[in-house]
């Protein structure tokens, strides 16, 4: 006695399986298969032209074995087993996604409807769903604290009312250069008549002419150079892979002539000039910071002793055998 096959009942409890006959021919697909067969129904398609079968190894699908398939139009791999419903009758071949497809289940328009009520693999895809969220939300998280990091790294290495950087932040530019052994001169600098500003139109006047002698040195040096406030109306200039005492003349020539421009405020003229002295890593067997600032200071006070608006390099018998 044949018992006849009520599909309904078969779609709703497998909406994945196929039924084939003896011949290995698609007697009947489920909803969900049918969809991911595309716009052509595999029905009276031999198993074979549909699936390729990977595992177990054989061209023919074995019963009661578990089967790993992938589907020939798209490559998406399924799991299956094939129960076999009389003797040389049809079998049921139920499919269900491989557990690395189910992130895609999404992709390919597919719904709780699409399966069956006791098929874990929407519970799977809910859970690939929240481990992804889960991980958008740690590598939100990490970004914001990179960038808080960055920020804070940034505020502690820099000046406050000029946005120069500062002297932690020269420190650190400084013994980075002499630990690559990359040859740098370094420049110190203040301001002529700065204290005059700041008696005679007061202390913001005077803030207002040091950041915008500090957007006239950033502008007259390259990007690889650092500029740095260390106080009050000093500053120093690190050039890196820059020793020729030519060139700091001219680079100094035209900072110093775009600091004696007039600077407005609020109604007022304030005029400074600046005086810069400079010494180079090339002078010392052993550079170091400390040392160097020492004689680009002795530069700087001999420049002014020459004059106002001056630049000077590290007297010859001050440099050491390099």
């Amino acid at each position: 006695m044949t018992v006849p096959i009520d599909y309904r009942a078969l779609d709703r409890l497998m909406p994945m399986a196929a039924v084939l006959s003896g011949e290995g021919r698609i007697l009947h697909a489920g909803p969900t298969l049918t969809k991911l067969c595309g716009s052509r129904s595999p029905r009276g398609t031999a198993w074979h032209d549909v699936f390729a079968l990977h595992q177990p190894d054989g061209d023919e699908l074995a019963p009661a074995t578990r089967l790993h398939l992938s589907l020939r139009r798209d490559g998406t791999r399924l799991r299956g087993v094939l129960m076999p419903m009389a003797p040389g009758g049809p079998s049921v071949l139920n499919l269900a996604f491989g557990i690395s497809e189910v992130a895609g289940i999404g992709a390919r328009g597919l719904s709780r409807a699409d399966f069956a009520p006791t098929d874990m693999t929407l519970d799977l895809l809910y859970l690939d769903e929240a481990k992804s969220l889960a991980m958008a939300e740690t590598r939100r998280l990490i970004g914001r604290l990179q960038s808080a990091r960055v920020a804070a790294e940034e505020q502690a290495f820099t000046d406050t009312l000029t946005g120069l950087k500062n002297r932690r932040a020269l420190t650190h530019v400084v013994s980075r250069l002499i630990a690559q052994r990359r040859p740098f001169a370094l420049t110190i600098g203040d301001l002529d008549h700065f204290k005059e500003v700041n008696d005679s139109l007061g202390h913001a006047a005077g803030d207002h002419v040091l950041q915008q002698v500090a957007t006239a040195l950033v502008s007259e040096v390259r990007m690889v150079d650092t500029v740095a406030r260390i106080g009050g109306d000093e500053f120093v200039l690190v050039f890196d892979n820059l020793d020729d005492p030519g060139g700091l003349h001219r680079i100094a020539a035209r900072i110093i002539e775009r600091i004696q421009r007039p600077i407005h405020f609020e109604g007022r003229t304030c005029r400074v000039s600046g005086s810069f002295g400079t010494t180079m890593s090339s002078f010392y067997e052993a550079p170091d910071l400390e040392t160097m600032m020492r004689d680009a200071d002795a530069a700087l006070y001999s420049a002014k002793v020459g004059g106002r608006g001056r630049h000077g390099i590290v007297p010859a018998g001050r440099r050491e055998a390099g």
